[in-house]
């Protein structure tokens, strides 16, 4: 399929797909008219890195854990893509824990705003005159 087909199956952009083959992660075959044209697995592979992308990995780290999915075999591609994979996943870690205390300590500041608006309104409710 054409760059343009691939594009529509799979909701990436043509100019992110290019970003994609620059970078290592997909591959395409050209005609004579030097056209791209990607295989039915193409799908499957930019789902793959959409959803790594998605985790927050970078193309590099990217472009270093798929060899396990090319090369399943290989037992040195899977510990090297293991060690990466373990990175990434303590990376993500982190990023989690960050993300919890930056929740926290927003709540602590909803809560403070909360009784202040609380506080404001008694304050500026009108007061009903006495006779």
């Amino acid at each position: 399929m054409r760059i343009g087909e691939l594009s529509k199956r799979t909701g990436v952009s043509p100019r992110s797909l290019r970003y994609y083959e620059e970078q290592g992660l997909l591959t395409s075959s050209r005609t004579d008219a030097g056209q791209r044209h990607y295989s039915d697995a193409a799908v499957q592979r930019v789902s793959l890195i959409r959803q790594l992308f998605g985790a927050g990995m970078s193309s590099r780290v990217i472009a270093t854990v798929l060899p396990c999915v090319d090369v399943p075999g290989d037992l040195g591609v899977a510990e090297e893509t293991f060690t990466a994979m373990m990175r990434e996943r303590d990376r993500i870690d982190a990023d989690i824990a960050h993300l919890i205390e930056a929740r926290d300590a927003l709540d602590v500041l909803i809560r403070a705003n909360s009784r202040h608006r609380a506080e404001l309104s008694t304050a500026l409710e009108p007061v009903a005159p006495s006779t």
